[in-house]
């Protein structure tokens, strides 16, 4: 985001920690117009900032206990396809093109071991895949986070005008 300033910023930080918070409560928590809050919220929506509003979904309090990462190796010319796979499958979390080993990292989830091996077969499956590394996780040392990246940007970002 080219324009952003410490206003985008405190209403970034607001969504993430209330993430089902209304606009109007929004703009009392921040000191600003209602008219203000919200089209501020609109355009980090509209720019892909923010989205999913309270729709974070913890899949191990619904018996989806294992979460692993893997790394995928594709064939020349076939990210398109497999990315496109990897899409039409369910437990198929997140997947980032990457550089180094590999060409894409890919977080999945799985009920259990046995499942897993099931998603990993399926991964497998997709077209262009050559071969693929897993990494189970045992445990989660840090959570997905943003607020210490928002501190860091407010302190070096320009005042709201």
């Amino acid at each position: 985001m080219a324009d952003w300033n410490r206003l985008d910023l405190r209403v970034i930080r607001e969504l993430v920690a209330s993430p089902r918070v209304g606009v109007t409560e929004l703009a009392q928590r921040l000191g600003v117009a209602r008219n203000t809050a919200h089209a501020r919220v609109a355009r980090l929506e509209r720019r892909g900032v923010v989205g999913q509003r309270g729709r974070s979904v913890d899949y191990t309090a619904l018996g989806v206990e294992v979460t692993a990462f893997v790394t995928i190796q594709v064939a020349q010319g076939r990210l398109k396809g497999a990315v496109e796979d990897l899409a039409a499958l369910p437990y198929v979390l997140e997947a980032h093109g990457i550089a180094g080993d590999g060409d894409l990292l890919v977080r999945v989830a799985a009920r259990n071991t046995r499942h897993l091996h099931e998603v990993i077969n399926g991964v497998l499956a997709c077209r262009g895949v050559i071969r693929s590394t897993t990494a189970v996780a045992m445990t989660e040392q840090i959570a997905y986070r943003v607020a210490p990246l928002l501190d860091d940007l407010e302190r070096t970002s320009p005042e709201p005008e």
